[in-house]
């Protein structure tokens, strides 16, 4: 068993390397946060570390089961909204918030200190371009109910042409004196926003999702 000493020093890189991932998790108001960083990095770490002294099992297994465990735990914060899946990237930061505390536990903290810094990076620098990403190119679901005239589509896909949209049309339904169509519609957020303008105004649509 490691000294006193060094079993504290290691528990405050725990509270530290959780505490600041955890810190822009609760800021951008995520599922797992603050508490929950610091409580997954200081499990894992007392997993591996009481595994290391623990003379009828071997640490191997311990980790394996670290990790098994900690994909439940991430499939809890995944769910789905609309069109998108939300929450895989706090599923993943949960998963390398485990393996850091893995790496404290066996001693690595060069690794576990360069680690933390990319994690920050990639969840504090890349938000922006991918922001700009989203920005370039969008995948919308668009629902059009209009009075039957298949025509219509011909004129709303004219229109998807017209505004630089890329499209597939996956659905068409007739529900009484209606005609529904379901768009896939992949394109820049200014050109989607083109064509929401122009179909809110259309004459013959009565109900429009996007």
């Amino acid at each position: 068993m490691p000294s006193f000493e060094t079993l504290l020093l290691r528990l405050l890189m725990v509270i530290v390397v959780g505490g600041l991932i955890g810190t822009e998790r609760e800021y951008r108001s995520k599922s797992a946060g603050f508490r929950t960083m610091i409580l997954i990095c200081l499990g894992s770490f007392l997993f591996t570390t009481f595994s290391k002294f623990m003379s009828h099992t071997s640490p191997e297994r311990i980790a394996s089961n670290i990790v098994t465990g900690i994909g439940f735990l991430g499939a809890g914060v995944i769910f789905k909204s609309d069109n998108r899946v939300n929450g895989i990237t706090t599923a993943a930061t949960i998963w390398a918030v485990a393996a850091l505390g893995m790496g404290i536990a066996d001693g690595a903290y060069e690794l576990v200190m360069v680690s933390t810094i990319l994690v920050l990076a990639a969840l504090l620098l890349l938000t922006r371009l991918e922001f700009v990403i989203d920005r370039i190119n969008q995948l919308h679901t668009y629902k059009i109910v209009s009075p039957y005239n298949e025509e219509l589509f011909k004129e709303y896909e004219d229109l998807f042409d017209e505004c630089q949209l890329s499209y597939k049309r996956i659905k068409r339904t007739k529900s009484g004196d209606n005609i529904i169509g379901i768009w896939h519609v992949q394109g820049s957020e200014k050109n989607h926003n083109r064509f929401t303008k122009k179909i809110l105004h259309h004459p013959e649509v009565r109900e429009f999702e996007f």
